[in-house]
């Protein structure tokens, strides 16, 4: 019996998840790997965080999304995985931000990161 669970996310690029793990400092490893769990068991991934217990995090594709796989009895974060997800989710949001607003010709002229975890931009583009 499994004991792996797949938790749905909004994360559809892999470049920029990958940018977001990066910024956050979570060490990760790019697929096609195996994600380890209970007994042995393991599941494909796109993406693996190794964990100190030998018990790994993954990002899956489902073919609409990446999601998160993990056998979530040996979740080892500092984070609950409610906690970890948002803060993977608003880094992925603000790459995204980053990439679409540049392919647009934008460069951001003001950030400003606040207390609450919240980030504020400010894009412009100059005309000719």
């Amino acid at each position: 019996m499994s004991h792996f669970s797949q938790i749905k996310t909004q994360i559809r690029n892999l470049e920029s998840l990958q940018e977001a793990l990066t910024d956050l400092g979570i060490d990760w490893k790019p697929g096609p790997c195996q994600v380890r769990g209970y007994r042995g068991q393991t599941h494909d991934a796109e993406i693996v965080i190794a964990q100190d217990n030998n018990y790994d995090i993954g990002f899956r594709w489902n073919g609409k999304e990446y999601e998160l796989v993990a056998d979530l009895q040996y979740w080892q974060q500092d984070l609950s995985v409610e906690g970890f997800l948002r803060k993977i989710t608003q880094r992925y949001a603000f790459q995204t931000v980053m990439k679409e607003t540049a392919r647009a010709g934008f460069q951001v002229a003001e950030q400003q990161n606040h207390e609450d975890g919240s980030i504020r931009l400010v894009v412009q583009r100059w005309s000719a």
